[in-house]
């Protein structure tokens, strides 16, 4: 089978001494336990989490050689004598530290989750991590409920991400590129008759975060999802005492060894809502393994406007829509 290895840690966008490398014979898995489920794959996201990984930067480490891993879709190939979730043929996607960088991954039935036949797999592999993890933290940590008035806003970099995101329902965008945060939230708010902001969605850390943290209200929610700026941001305590500020960390790996049933339970409530039109998985790239480097370079380079996949084409039924 194909498979993507990182042999040692470094930056994969680069064209000098990559440390990711395309194996076209790799051994297929073998089924490991009695519950075990091999899966040919359709379509692996790449998070940014990924692209750290591969550089020895995230908080999980994985002895060299591995094959990298994210959330992906795919059709379940074989099946263990004691797998009663799944069978044969059965639409199924997950998240995996490692492995799903390949034709081929087993992992045990309790870390699958079933997908709705007719489903698109390629959107399918892109919302486990993305889609999950907002769904739990504003709804089960934020406790944010369908009454609440929310207008969101978002901060990104570049007319043409202002332009989607405008387009996809955001009511005010922060365009990093030319606009100062503060100062246009500020006046959103002003505009909007509302003193400040309860709910700060912070996946990007750094200063951006020291910024957005002088828009909160007395008791607004820090929901603590990722550091994609490269820098840990510092929360004083004494700020959070004064201001009664709650803050909410978010680790999605740990979901699955605390909390496996609220993983299966926000899966399937966006599956339903995916059915029904409620959301949609933007696709923005799509690559094949062999042009894995190109992938993280949409990631590298902020050109992504959505999620960026990796694709296996010899899937037969399992076509993409896209």
């Amino acid at each position: 089978m194909e498979a993507l290895l990182c042999k040692r840690l470094g930056d994969p966008t680069s064209s000098f001494e990559s440390p990711i490398e395309l194996s076209r014979n790799h051994p297929i898995p073998e089924l490991d336990s009695p519950t075990a489920v091999r899966i040919k794959v359709k379509a692996t996201s790449l998070n940014y989490g990924t692209y750290l990984q591969i550089q020895g930067k995230y908080q999980e480490k994985h002895p060299l050689p591995f094959i990298p891993g994210s959330d992906y879709a795919g059709i379940v190939n074989a099946v263990g004598p004691s797998v009663s979730k799944f069978k044969v043929g059965d639409y199924v996607c997950a998240f995996s530290p490692v492995g799903s960088y390949a034709t081929f991954i087993v992992q045990d039935q309790s870390q699958l989750f079933e997908v709705p036949k007719g489903c698109d797999l390629v959107a399918a592999a892109g919302l486990p991590i993305a889609f999950v993890t907002s769904h739990l933290t504003l709804v089960h940590r934020a406790n944010l409920t369908s009454s609440q008035a929310c207008p969101p806003f978002s901060c990104f970099w570049g007319a043409e991400k202002v332009q989607l995101l405008k387009s996809l329902g955001v009511d005010h965008v922060v365009d990093l590129m030319n606009q100062n945060v503060t100062a246009s939230v500020k006046e959103f708010l002003k505009s909007r008759n509302l003193k400040g902001v309860d709910v700060l969605y912070d996946p990007v850390g750094g200063n951006l975060a020291k910024e957005t943290m002088k828009l909160l209200n007395w008791g607004a929610q820090i929901l603590v999802i990722g550091f994609a700026s490269g820098e840990i941001p510092i929360i004083p305590t004494n700020i959070i005492l004064v201001k009664n500020w709650t803050v909410h960390g978010f680790y999605w790996g740990s979901y699955i060894i605390h909390q496996p049933a609220m993983l299966e339970d926000s899966v399937r409530d966006l599956f339903s809502w995916m059915e029904k039109g409620l959301i949609t998985v933007h696709v923005s790239h799509t690559y094949s393994l062999s042009e894995a480097n190109l992938a993280f370079s949409a990631i590298k380079d902020r050109k992504a406007m959505g999620k960026v996949m990796i694709v296996f084409d010899d899937m037969g039924n399992a076509s993409s829509k896209l």
